[in-house]
């Protein structure tokens, strides 16, 4: 069994409920997890120049690449995106 995957913050209503923000950046094992596109598959969209940085993904300060899901479901609806 795999491990369990949680990417966002959880916080608290004013109500005392719990609630989920997502992630809007992920790194690729998260992103892995969640769409079933490997890290490599992301990489090579990326040398091939399929997924441009700033639309599909970003580069943390700490050199990671992070996926912008936004940029991911415009480029899985294949949506023309405008920087």
């Amino acid at each position: 069994m795999g491990e369990a995957v949680f990417a966002g913050r959880i916080e608290e209503s004013d109500m005392g409920e719990k609630m989920i923000t997502p992630a809007r950046y992920i790194k690729l094992s998260v992103f892995e997890a969640i769409s079933g596109y490997t890290e490599k598959a992301v990489r090579r969209k990326i040398e091939e120049g399929r997924w441009l940085e700033g639309k599909e993904y970003r580069r943390a300060p700490d050199g990671h690449v992070l996926v912008d899901l936004e940029g991911y479901y415009k480029w899985a609806e294949g949506q023309a995106q405008v920087v």
